[in-house]
């Protein structure tokens, strides 16, 4: 199937005389019929549901869809896009490992990486693009465990270079891990261009309509984990499951399936079912809405590159942008509705310019189908240092613009008369 049909058709699959819709499965519990079998669920041998903390038929359903749209051999919902990023670290990382991460990402994946993570022993290398392989390469040891990248980095907007970073990855034998918010795996599947793990926030685009926070991680199944041999986690018994080895008892889903049965079980990151089920809706139409989202965008970039008021403009899909020739390659039907602009006078232009939308709402959020402002160095990337914000791509002068799939002369009208105030 097209992937508009499997945003659809994926996941639940109604039988005969079931309901149409994906149920809300409520329950924090299950019933069963034997104390045998519910033995086999904790120990892995029989599919099925031990507790919600776990898993739950209603999220089990939006996974399967989220994962037959990335193409992956499973998916894990989390209770945000936060803790999504943490799992697919701390999956294969532990205490006196590192693992290298662009430096243009989101400032609370920044914050969670350079803070939270080396509180536990595991530490981040940021790079940039304009860094050499060599100079890359460098900050790779033995106990390098992955890469980590944005497709559409937030809020610098560059696009991430998947072969180049793949390949990077692939030739030390650790896996890349790639957040796929901005794009979704309608604009953009990365497991196509050598990405090994997806991670989401879903409260963005996939929810599509600001509410209900959740995140996610898919897995290609593609990685090799044993030959790596880098690993133990997922190589070597488990004793948490009576020594369960993750990639001989799952093969290809090793990965996917230690998330779950052992940091979700422990850390407790679960999506509510409700939240679940918003999502699968909003998945349903994603498709629809990132296309106008996408037209929508590009027009808008097109008039502030032309606005006196402005003192650029950074959209991968407008021609001459630094970002347009990787847009092309990884993002040819749209690059998202997410825009980065400079208002000429600085930061108390950009926020005077903030303060006289009338349409368009300042909110902390990003991705959702109303459009919205935020100035990313006062609020998103506030506990950065100006050297982080300066890694990260973002101006103090900078404002985030999420173009909504209104009528674009309304948005386009409203910006420009808070361009001219």
């Amino acid at each position: 199937m097209h992937i508009n049909t499997k945003c659809l058709q994926e996941g639940y699959k109604a039988e005969n005389g079931q309901p149409r819709v994906l149920p809300i499965y409520q329950s924090t519990t299950y019933k069963y019929d034997s104390s045998e079998h519910l033995g086999d669920l904790f120990d892995l041998k029989a599919p099925g549901h031990m507790y919600t903390r776990i898993s739950n038929p209603t999220f089990a359903a939006a996974e399967d869809k989220l994962a037959a749209m990335e193409g992956g051999v499973g998916a894990m919902f989390t209770s945000s896009g936060q803790a999504a990023s943490m799992i697919s670290i701390l999956n294969i990382a532990s205490a006196g490992d590192n693992f290298i991460s662009l430096s243009e990402i989101y400032g609370g994946t920044v914050n969670l990486f350079a803070v939270t993570l080396k509180k536990m022993g595991v530490e981040v290398r940021f790079v940039s693009p304009s860094m050499t392989d060599e100079e890359i390469e460098a900050k790779i040891d033995d106990r390098t465990r992955l890469v980590f990248g944005e497709t559409i980095a937030n809020p610098a907007l560059k696009v991430l270079d998947f072969e180049r970073f793949a390949a990077l990855a692939h030739k030390h034998n650790i896996p890349l891990i790639v957040d796929n918010t901005f794009a979704t795996p309608i604009l953009c599947r990365p497991f196509e261009f050598g990405a090994d793990i997806v991670v989401h926030s879903t409260t963005k685009y996939l929810d599509g309509h600001a509410i209900a926070v959740g995140g996610a991680i898919v897995d290609s199944g593609k990685f090799d984990w044993a030959a790596a041999g880098k690993f133990p986690e997922l190589t070597e018994p488990d004793e948490s499951y009576h020594g369960v080895v993750y990639t001989k008892d799952f093969g290809e889903a090793a990965y996917i399936t230690k998330a779950r049965v052992q940091l979700l079980r422990d850390m407790g990151a679960t999506p509510a079912p409700m939240n679940a089920f918003l999502t699968n809706l909003g998945m349903e139409t994603v498709h629809l809405r990132m296309e106008r989202h996408s037209a929508n965008a590009l027009a808008v970039a097109k008039m502030l590159k032309d606005h006196p008021a402005v003192s650029w403009v950074s959209y991968p899909g407008l021609e001459g942008d630094s970002e347009y020739e990787l847009a092309q390659k990884y993002l040819p039907d749209g690059c998202s509705g997410v825009i980065s602009f400079g208002v000429k006078g600085g930061r108390t232009a950009a926020m005077k310019f903030m303060d006289s939308l009338k349409m368009a709402a300042i909110v902390v959020h990003v991705a959702d189908a109303r459009t919205c402002v935020l100035h990313p160095a006062s609020t998103t990337h506030r506990q950065l240092t100006d050297e982080q914000l300066e890694g990260a791509g973002v101006k103090p002068e900078a404002v985030r613009l999420s173009v909504g799939i209104e009528h674009i002369d309304d948005i386009i009208a409203d910006l420009k008369q808070a361009l001219e105030a």
